[in-house]
C-alpha cells in the first residue's frame, strides 16, 4: 500500500509539472489574423470565430486532469460572468479524451458558464497551443492574435488584459 501511495504521488507530481512548465517558444502568431474555426459546444451550439468580431476572445486549451487548468477555471468563470456583457468571450477547448457526457458533468460541477467544446486536430494545427496546458490564445476585437499565454492565468491578469483590449 505504501508503494502504491508513493507511485501515485510521483505520477501526480509529474502531471502537475507537465501541465505548468514553461515551454520553448512556438512560432510567432501575435499580430496575425486568428484562423477561423467553428466548434460545437457541449450544448450543441456552434461557435464560429468569424461571428465574434468586435469582441475580445480567449481560446483556452485545457483538460479535466490538469491541476493548473482546474485552478484557473473559477477565475475564468468569475471574469467571464463580470465581462461577458462588455464583449468578453471565453471558449474552453477541452483536450480530454472522454465521452461528452463525462465532460459535461465536469463542466457543470465546476460551474463553467462559458462555452466548452472538444478540441479538434484542425484547431490544434491552426493555433499551435504547444504541448503544455493550460494555454490561452487572446484574440482582439479585430480578429488578430494578440497574445499566447502558457500556464494558468489569474483573474486579475485576465481582466486587465480584457480591459486593455476592449478599450482599443
Amino acid at each position: 500500500m505504501k508503494r502504491l501511495v508513493t507511485i501515485f504521488l510521483l505520477l501526480s507530481f509529474i502531471a502537475v509539472a507537465a501541465c505548468s512548465r514553461k515551454e520553448a517558444p512556438q512560432p510567432a502568431m501575435e499580430g496575425k489574423p486568428a484562423p477561423d474555426f467553428t466548434l460545437p459546444d457541449l450544448d450543441g451550439q456552434k461557435t464560429r470565430l468569424s461571428d465574434l468580431k468586435g469582441k475580445v476572445v480567449l481560446v483556452n486549451f485545457w483538460a479535466t486532469w490538469c491541476p493548473p487548468c482546474r485552478a484557473e477555471i473559477p477565475e475564468f468563470v468569475e471574469t467571464y460572468n463580470a465581462c461577458k456583457d462588455k464583449g468578453l468571450v471565453i471558449i474552453g477547448v477541452s483536450l480530454d479524451q472522454v465521452p461528452a457526457q463525462e465532460l459535461a458533468s465536469f463542466v457543470k460541477n465546476f460551474g463553467m458558464t462559458y462555452p466548452v467544446a472538444f478540441g479538434t486536430e484542425k484547431i490544434l494545427d491552426d493555433y499551435q497551443p504547444g504541448q503544455y496546458i493550460p494555454a490561452t490564445i487572446i484574440i482582439d476585437k479585430k480578429g488578430m492574435i494578440r497574445s499566447r499565454h502558457v500556464g494558468a492565468m489569474d483573474g486579475d491578469a485576465l481582466k486587465s488584459l480584457f480591459l486593455k483590449l476592449s478599450a482599443e
